[in-house]
């Protein structure tokens, strides 16, 4: 039984500087910024040929991995979400049930996700900027990182607005966009039904065959991008500070980007297979597209569809650009604001946006794309490089929120959760371990460097835990964060219970 959150205009979190984040947004807001976050029509303008490169006309099985795994994984953040409402969202969860230091890593862990998916995203852009230039009859190829930088540019412009400004932005974005490639889905799989599509095309249930020899080693290798195209699910829990009623809105949110996203992927992976052909030749082309969408509008609709989903592409990368960077900049927000660390970074926009904490988002954004480019990787390289080190730096903090969930809803006694339910969070974690490992070992350069660049980064994380108070200094910030003058989860973990403030009304939320 859950209790009403009625929370007051202005969040009074721990330590924030100058006035508090605004409590301004609705659940449809919060599902708006994961939808957005997610930026379902750019990932599979693009990720669905990745998943066809490892299986073949079996891609559909990496979004169907992909889809059973993030709902596991969800199941843990839904739980928590109910109880604990912090805009630095798994650093929060995870420092609420594992303890400071544990929290902090997974926090650091979600803003390097965060930056590099960005970047990637960022990068794409100049992609089909390019492509649409030579669309419309512009035979040129801007170097992609100026369209990097311009679209960076304007990220921070639009994310130094107030954040319902951003989260309608998001929604508008990627509106437009899957209506288009809902049309295109819809036609590909009529005219294939009805015995209209070119090269004697058809619908079967090939697009679930695998190749021979596929196990599910090489579909977990392949759900990577599975994964990449949730990353950002969790996205709405950033906001857990500007959301009117967050321990009741943002559990519904997850779970509407979840089902609306994973019933949109399936239909276009499946329309993709279908569209291309399932045979050897079909397979080839697929996998060695850059452009999916235009491609099959080409041939199944006509050149002014292409030109559309190619605009509803670089709009919808966009989209994915903002949402990464608002939701680093919020993470970064709270771990500077709740450890004291860079205060400035702390500080807010008279709007209630977090401005300083975008602008130095955007300067290690800049850094991974200039690095990028000093490195002589083309567009698609660039792109793939950035997103999946992003990937698994998501990767790891869903795992520490997941083993957080386990231990917080089954051993702390906090809540009634029916015991046999701890199998799902399980099956969560080897699932997501089990991707991360196959994703980590028997690669080759340079995606065998890309875990250990995600474990460099975790090291710095965990030694900057070591400066002397931070860890105190994090415990009592969110110890007063949870507002319900209960013993903080994190005294589960830490065996020691911080200093809280007083209930007051307005936070209530008790999961009896």
């Amino acid at each position: 039984m859950t209790t009403e959150h009625h929370s007051s205009p202005v969040s009074s979190s721990p330590g924030a500087a100058g006035p508090g984040l605004k409590r301004e947004l609705k659940v449809a807001d919060a599902a708006a910024f994961s939808v957005g976050l997610i930026g379902p029509v750019g990932v599979m303008a693009l990720l669905g040929a990745g998943a066809a490169g490892i299986l073949g006309r079996g891609a559909t099985w990496a979004f169907v991995f992909a889809l059973v795994a993030v709902s596991l994984v969800a199941y843990g953040f839904v739980k928590l979400s109910r109880n604990i409402a912090h805009t630095g969202s798994v650093y929060a969860t995870v420092g609420l049930t594992l303890g400071a230091r544990a929290g902090f890593v997974a926090g650091w862990a979600l803003f390097f996700g965060y930056v590099t998916i960005g970047a990637g995203s960022g990068i794409e852009i100049s992609l089909f900027v390019t492509q649409l230039l030579n669309d419309v009859g512009l035979d040129v190829a801007p170097d992609w990182i100026w369209v990097t930088i311009v679209a960076l540019a304007v990220v921070v412009l639009l994310g130094r607005r107030p954040v319902h400004v951003i989260t309608r932005s998001l929604l508008y974005a990627e509106l437009i966009g899957a209506v288009l490639v809902t049309v295109l889905n819809v036609v590909v799989l009529v005219r294939l039904g009805v015995g209209a599509a070119p090269a004697g095309r058809h619908l079967s249930w090939d697009f679930l065959a695998l190749p021979s020899g596929t196990d599910v080693g090489l579909i977990a290798g392949a759900a990577v991008f599975g994964f990449l195209a949730f990353a950002g699910f969790e996205g709405a829990a950033t906001l857990g500070e500007e959301t009117s009623n967050p321990k009741r809105d943002i559990p519904k949110a997850l779970k509407i980007a979840i089902v609306v996203v994973g019933a949109f992927y399936l239909l276009s992976i499946v329309a993709q297979s279908l569209g291309y052909g399932t045979s050897a030749a079909g397979v080839k082309q697929f996998a060695g597209s850059a452009a999916p969408y235009g491609d099959l509008a080409r041939t199944y609709v006509g050149s002014w569809l292409a030109d559309l989903l190619t605009l509803a592409a670089v709009v919808s990368l966009f989209a994915i650009f903002l949402g990464t960077l608002s939701g680093a900049s919020r993470v970064l927000f709270a771990l500077s604001r709740d450890t004291g660390i860079a205060r400035p970074v702390a500080k807010l926009s008279p709007q209630g946006s977090p401005v300083n904490a975008l602008s130095v988002v955007a300067v290690v954004v800049l850094l991974v794309v200039v690095g990028e480019r000093l490195s002589g990787a083309a567009v698609l390289d660039a792109t793939y490089w950035a997103l999946t080190v992003g990937t698994i730096a998501l990767l790891v903090a869903y795992v520490l929120a997941t083993v957080g969930a386990v231990r917080f809803l089954f051993f702390s006694r906090r809540t009634d959760t029916p015991r046999w339910q701890i199998v799902v969070p399980v099956l969560a974690l080897a699932l997501v371990l089990y991707t991360i490992y196959k994703n980590a070992v028997g690669l080759e350069a340079p995606y065998s460097w890309f875990p250990y660049i995600v474990a460099a980064w975790l090291l710095v994380g965990l030694a900057i835990t070591f400066r002397t108070g931070l860890v105190e200094r994090v415990r009592v910030a969110l110890a007063a964060s949870t507002g319900d003058g209960r013993e903080a989860p994190s005294a589960v973990a830490d065996g020691t219970a911080p200093p809280q403030r007083p209930a007051s009304r307005d936070d209530e939320d008790v999961v009896a």
